[in-house]
């Protein structure tokens, strides 16, 4: 073992390659996707590094045509998330006992594959299994996952670097343990670098996981869990187990063994796993870490003020960039009547020109939604407005799910500021737009501030510096993740930590060593060099 204290490489934010015509990246990523159609997969689950097959088979699918099978994949239940239990505290006492820059070294050694050899592997899984265009592609499933394993490593050191003070005869000291039992990591079908990070950044602080992918997603996850063997991540470590929440879940969290769950996902299914785990607390070994980035209902609100073209430009992007299926996506609006025709015109100028269709095209801006259950629950909402006497269809509000799932851009103005789709997480491409009396600001704002439950992110839009800190002041508790002029969505790995509070989840804040230091349980270590040899103290010296 070295005897130094061995320093991480300074992360550095990987560059967003641009895939535009001519471009070297282009022509080998075409080549990827052609080879991934080309062929139809089995994926097994991964316990203790050996590749299980149930029988129990459900099919991945390309949603932009999901009549396109890109893989088989087996299904895990009771008896194999035993056995994962079991493999991962047999791998448990070693991992959480190897030096933390081996750890590192498996992390960092995971960021250079990505950046190299296997990044049109993931943009290609994203892209197909996903439906992301592929700069959406590369910023997630590439870019964003590169950062997570470089910067993690840094805010992996910089935990174990703090320690207490020493009092003269004394050496006080912390050590940070590893987590007893193993942790649970359920991810989202909409990011792979989501999907990338759960699982290792607490197997980085010397945790064993299990690891449950949306079912929408597996394809782009047994990627990811190929690239963690090429990393160096040693059987058991991370246990891959695919299936159904609750033939998963419920056994998961039936376990002594369960210290904590990494989840992102739906603010009900957290609500639930919260409730078991309350439930069971009597049954675990420790108390479980709980770690969770759920809804939102992301709001732009722009002052009279604010620049029109810029407005529409990040309302266009903010709620249609990935179909609006990002926790982050602008899904409210709110907007002064006095900039709302200029702001409508370039708006809906905008929506006009995108052009929709599969993301092997690299022509499209807008791809097809994940599933059949989110294109019924997309089209439930736009049937709604379309229906309802406070709402106007200004754009959209077409749908086909005849080849992809497709829903259309669309944007909906309400008279109503409570209006059912002011209020509810959609997760899809639909923009609600409430235009408000400029004199109305204050008001306006705390309609902002009430109407939804959660608090993950929002943006306002004002030229105005002294509106902007008002506006700001007002809205403190409605976003984890707070914009001024510019859109709600695009968090950068140490640059904008990610998470909400409110329904949103736990704010533990992904890209930042906030989220790290859940997965580890300090012990204070105190060293006495020179201990007293009797009891008495000196003020025991005269009465």
């Amino acid at each position: 073992m070295p005897n130094g204290i061995v320093p991480i490489p300074p992360p550095v934010n990987e560059p967003v390659r641009s895939y535009g015509p001519a471009s070297p990246e282009k022509a080998p990523l075409k080549a990827r996707l052609k080879a991934m159609l080309a062929e139809e997969i089995e994926i097994p689950l991964v316990i203790g590094g050996r590749e299980v097959r149930t029988g129990n088979t459900a099919t991945a699918v390309c949603p932009h045509d999901h009549g396109h099978v890109l893989a088989t994949y087996h299904k895990a239940g009771q008896a194999e998330v035993d056995q994962a239990i079991a493999a991962s505290q047999k791998a448990w006492r070693e991992w959480s006992e190897v030096p933390w820059e081996h750890r590192a070294a498996v992390v960092l050694k995971a960021a250079e594959l990505l950046q190299g050899p296997w990044r049109d592997t993931l943009n290609a899984a994203c892209m197909l299994n996903q439906s992301k265009t592929v700069y959406q592609a590369e910023i997630d499933a590439a870019c964003e996952l590169i950062d997570f394993w470089r910067f993690n490593p840094h805010y992996q050191r910089f935990i174990y670097s703090q320690q207490p003070e020493s009092a003269q005869g004394y050496w006080d000291y912390v050590e940070y343990r590893a987590l007893e039992g193993f942790v649970f990591a359920v991810t989202p079908f909409n990011f792979a670098s989501i999907a990338g990070n759960l699982p290792t950044a607490p197997a980085l602080m010397g945790n064993t996981v299990l690891w449950k992918p949306a079912s929408s997603a597996v394809f782009t996850a047994w990627q990811l869990m190929r690239l963690f063997k090429a990393a160096g991540f040693p059987d058991g470590v991370i246990n891959f187990v695919p299936g159904s929440g609750g033939q998963v879940g419920n056994p998961v969290m039936a376990s002594p063994h369960l210290a904590g769950i990494h989840f992102t996902g739906s603010t009900s299914v957290f609500h639930d796993m919260w409730r078991t785990v309350g439930n069971n607390i009597a049954t675990f070994k420790t108390y479980p870490r709980i770690v969770g980035e759920t809804g939102g209902k992301d709001f732009v609100f722009a002052h009279p003020s604010a620049d029109a073209e810029a407005l529409a430009t990040a309302l266009v992007r903010g709620a249609f960039e990935y179909q609006g299926q990002k926790c982050s996506a602008a899904s409210r609006a709110y907007i002064p009547k006095s900039i709302w025709a200029r702001t409508k015109e370039a708006m809906l100028g905008q929506i006009e020109e995108i052009k929709i269709g599969p993301p092997t095209d690299f022509r499209n801006f807008f791809n097809a939604v994940i599933d059949k259950g989110a294109f019924d629950d997309h089209v439930g909402y736009i049937e709604h407005a379309k229906a309802s006497s406070d709402a106007e269809i200004l754009i959209g509000g077409t749908y086909d799910d005849s080849e992809g799932y497709y829903v259309d851009p669309t944007v909906v103005q309400t008279t109503d500021p409570r209006f059912k789709l002011m209020e509810e997480e959609i997760f899809g491409p639909v923009l609600t737009v409430f235009v408000y009396d400029d004199d109305a600001l204050d008001a306006t704002l705390e309609l902002c501030d009430t109407t939804s439950p959660y608090a993950l992110t929002g943006a306002i839009f004002s030229d105005d510096r002294l509106a902007a800190i008002r506006m700001a002041a007002k809205l403190r508790h409605a976003a984890g993740n707070f914009y001024i002029n510019d859109k709600p969505t695009g968090a950068v790995v140490g640059q904008q930590p990610f998470g909400g509070s409110r329904a949103s989840g736990t704010n533990d804040k992904a890209g930042s060593y906030l989220n790290l230091i859940r997965w580890t349980s300090q012990r204070t270590i105190k060293e006495n060099f020179v201990p007293p040899k009797h009891f008495a103290y000196p003020f025991m010296g005269e009465k």
